[in-house]
C-alpha cells in the first residue's frame, strides 16, 4: 500500500461525491481499494490521482459528474482492431491520473491535479446525458480514454451500466494498474479493453510510471479471463524499452496467455518531460513487429506513424487480407461470420 500523506493535495473546501471502494481505518486514514496503489489517504489528503480526497474520514471523488474532454472517435483510435471495425466510440474523460509518465501525450488533463490548485475543471455531466449523446451521435461504444478510467470509476461505472442497458458497448483504454475488486464491478459491463504494457520489466514502471509491473499483468490475465476482449499496447520508447531481450520476454509472455491477443507497437514522440529522447525509428517497430512473430503472436499492428504498413488485419493461415485500414479509416473487410471468407479460419475478435 502506498501511504499517500505527504504526497496528496487538499482542497479548499469539501466538495465532490462519495467514493466506492474504500476501507476506513481508526485513525481518520482510509485506504483507497480502487487502483493497484491501494494508497493510505490521511484525512485532508488526496490519493495519487489526486482526484479522490478523504474528507474527514469520509472518501471522495473529485471526478465523479464533471468531464474535461469529450470526442466523438473511430474506434481504431483507440486502438482496437479487432472490436466493431468502422464504427465510432463517444470517447470522454475527466483529470487525473494514477500514472506519472514522463512522455504522456494528454498530459495537460492527466496531470492538472498534481500541477494547479484550485477546482477540478470539467463540464457537468450525468450518465445519462453520455449515453443520451452516444447515441444521438451514431456511437456504437462508449470510450473511457485519454486519461485513465479507473480514476474516474463512479462515472465510468454508472455509465456503463446504463449504456449496456441500451445496447451500447463499453471500452476502457488503461494502464491495467485497478484491483480485482474494481474489476468485479465493471466487469458484467466491460466489453473490451486496450491495456498499456509499458514495458516488461518492473524497474522501468517504478522509474518511469510510478508503478510496478506484476499488478498490470496480473489485471491483463483477469481481463481476458472474464471475457473481456483484450488488445495491448506498448509505446516502443527509443533506449528506454526497445532492446531484443525485453520486447522478446513481453511478446513470449503475451503469446503464453493468448497468441491471438493483438499487439498494436506504438511509436514514441517527444511529449511533456521526455522532450530529450528522439521519436521511434520505423526499423526499430518492424524489429520489435518481427519479434512479436518470432514468439508466436498472429495479430502485430504498427501504430502511431504515417503509412499502411502493418495496420491490415491479415489471416494467419492463408494470408489473405481481412481488414484493410488506411489511416484510422477501415477500407474493407473480409470477415463473414467471424471467419476469413477465403478460408473460413476463425478469427477471434468482436467484429459485429
Amino acid at each position: 500500500m502506498l501511504d499517500v500523506a505527504e504526497t496528496g493535495g487538499t482542497s479548499a473546501a469539501p466538495v465532490g461525491r462519495d467514493a466506492i471502494l474504500y476501507v476506513r481505518q481508526p485513525d481518520g486514514a482510509v485506504i483507497c481499494q480502487l487502483c493497484a496503489h491501494r494508497c493510505v489517504i490521511r484525512p485532508s489528503r488526496r490519493g495519487i490521482c489526486w482526484v479522490r480526497e478523504n474528507q474527514n474520514g469520509k472518501l471522495v471523488t473529485l471526478v465523479a459528474d464533471r468531464v474535461v474532454s469529450v470526442s466523438i472517435d473511430p474506434i481504431e483510435k483507440k486502438p482496437f482492431f479487432h472490436f466493431l471495425p468502422g464504427s465510432l466510440a463517444y470517447s470522454l474523460s475527466t483529470v487525473g491520473c494514477n500514472f506519472r509518465c514522463p512522455f504522456c501525450q494528454n498530459w495537460e488533463i492527466a496531470q492538472w491535479p498534481r500541477e494547479h490548485t484550485g477546482p477540478v475543471p470539467g463540464t457537468p455531466t450525468t450518465p445519462r446525458k453520455i449515453v443520451g449523446a452516444a447515441r444521438a451521435t451514431g456511437c456504437a461504444a462508449i470510450a473511457y480514454t485519454y486519461t485513465e478510467p479507473t480514476i474516474f470509476f463512479e462515472l465510468a461505472l454508472e455509465t456503463s451500466r446504463l449504456a449496456a442497458a441500451a445496447g451500447l458497448k463499453n471500452v476502457f483504454v488503461t494502464n491495467g494498474y485497478m484491483t480485482s475488486e474494481a474489476l468485479d464491478l465493471i466487469a458484467p459491463v466491460l466489453h473490451a479493453a486496450n491495456i498499456d504494457l509499458k514495458s516488461f520489466t518492473d524497474r522501468y514502471y517504478r522509474r518511469v510510471c510510478g508503478a510496478t509491473l506484476a499488478p498490470v499483468l496480473d489485471m491483463i490475465r483477469r481481463l481476458h479471463e472474464r471475457g473481456v476482449w483484450v488488445e495491448i499496447t506498448t509505446l516502443v520508447v527509443p533506449g528506454r524499452n526497445d532492446s531484443d531481450t525485453e520486447l522478446r520476454a513481453l511478446a513470449s509472455w503475451l503469446a503464453a496467455l493468448d497468441r491471438d491477443i493483438p499487439w498494436h507497437v506504438s511509436a514514441f514522440y517527444p511529449a511533456y518531460k521526455m522532450m530529450d529522447v528522439p521519436p521511434t525509428p520505423m526499423p526499430t517497430l518492424l524489429r520489435a513487429a518481427r519479434i512479436g512473430q518470432e514468439a508466436g503472436l498472429r495479430f502485430i499492428y504498427i501504430g502511431n506513424v504515417s503509412g499502411g504498413a502493418w495496420k491490415d488485419t491479415i489471416c494467419p493461415v492463408c494470408g489473405g487480407r481481412l481488414a484493410r485500414r488506411r489511416g484510422f479509416t477501415v477500407l474493407d473487410c473480409c470477415i463473414e461470420d467471424d471467419r476469413c471468407s477465403a478460408c473460413r479460419t476463425r478469427v477471434p475478435g468482436v467484429w459485429r
